[in-house]
């Protein structure tokens, strides 16, 4: 393998901090991966870096960036719905070290994910995106995932009622809980742009606070509009055990244009049941890379 190396690119006045690894033969094609939420290059367990590494083996040359306000690089974060110059800065560092690079996959991870949608349809170059764990959180949708996904799952579990009636649950503490969650519910879609903390559930809010969104319209909408847009493949990867990816799974159950636009050959959906929001372990870590290669080398 060629050894990895950093790469400092200029975003307008700030400078950006990114890592190379090349292929061991030319390749027009290789994944830029975008960071996500509080996150940079490494990734949560590592993930990006075994990403990158995986791929630069299997003959894709790969590259991790921190855009503004993350990880070393310069300036200010400015939120996920506006890191187009620093995505379109890196796609032109990326060619810049790589000669042969012609075409270029985004790859994210929740806001991540979203921020991609966003700017692929911006870029001729951008053949391919991988959306894993799609962030589109809206304060209904996220109760919406929590009572359907979590409460109704727990009242069908015997361990809780037998903690309840043991004393070990304050009964009046759960029926407050899921009558706030149930008026959340019902309320509207209004946008919550706030990146998703790096847990299990995806459902944490950040420190680290966004710019408010550049369009008022909730989340789903303005992210199906930009997938519709958006003419390149798509790889769609989601973890049985994530709120996130209930919630991004809900909305598009909902809506007959979300269905319509993840139907068709240009789609490709796959699904570790038992992963996490940050596929924590090894074996989901190898997994999301290997359906990553597998599904570059299939077109």
């Amino acid at each position: 393998m060629i050894a990895e190396r950093p790469v400092v690119f200029a975003c307008g006045a700030d400078s950006l901090i990114g890592i190379v690894h090349p292929a061991p033969t030319p390749s027009r094609r290789g994944v830029l991966i975008v960071v996500g939420g509080p996150q940079y290059r490494v990734g949560s367990h590592r993930q990006f870096l075994h990403l990158a590494r995986h791929l630069a083996a299997s003959g894709v040359p790969a590259m991790r960036m921190d855009y503004r306000g993350m990880g070393d690089s310069d300036g200010e974060y400015l939120g996920f719905e506006y890191v187009g110059d620093d995505i379109r800065a890196a796609i032109d560092a990326f060619q810049d070290q790589v000669p042969a690079l012609e075409e270029v996959v985004l790859w994210g991870l929740c806001d991540a994910a979203s921020a991609i949608t966003f700017y692929a349809r911006r870029d001729a170059r951008v053949c391919g995106i991988v959306l894993l764990n799609p962030w589109v959180r809206t304060p209904a949708g996220e109760a919406r995932a929590y009572i359907r996904h979590y409460y109704l799952k727990r009242l069908a579990d015997r361990a809780f009622w037998r903690k309840l009636f043991a004393g070990g649950i304050n009964p009046i503490t759960v029926v407050r809980s899921f009558l706030d969650l149930a008026a959340a519910a019902t309320g509207g879609n209004e946008d919550d742009s706030r990146p998703a903390a790096a847990d299990e559930t995806g459902a944490a809010p950040s420190q680290i606070m966004p710019r408010p969104p550049p369009d008022g319209r909730p989340l789903p909408e303005r992210m199906l509009e930009a997938l519709e847009a958006y003419r390149g493949q798509v790889l769609l990867i989601t973890s049985g055990r994530d709120l996130t990816a209930r919630e991004f799974e809900d909305a598009a159950a909902a809506s007959r244009r979300w269905r319509r636009a993840l139907r068709g050959d240009r789609v490709r959906r796959r699904v570790l049941k038992d992963a996490d929001h940050t596929f924590s372990r090894r074996a989901w870590k190898e997994e999301v890379a290997a359906a990553t290669a597998e599904w570059l080398r299939a077109w």
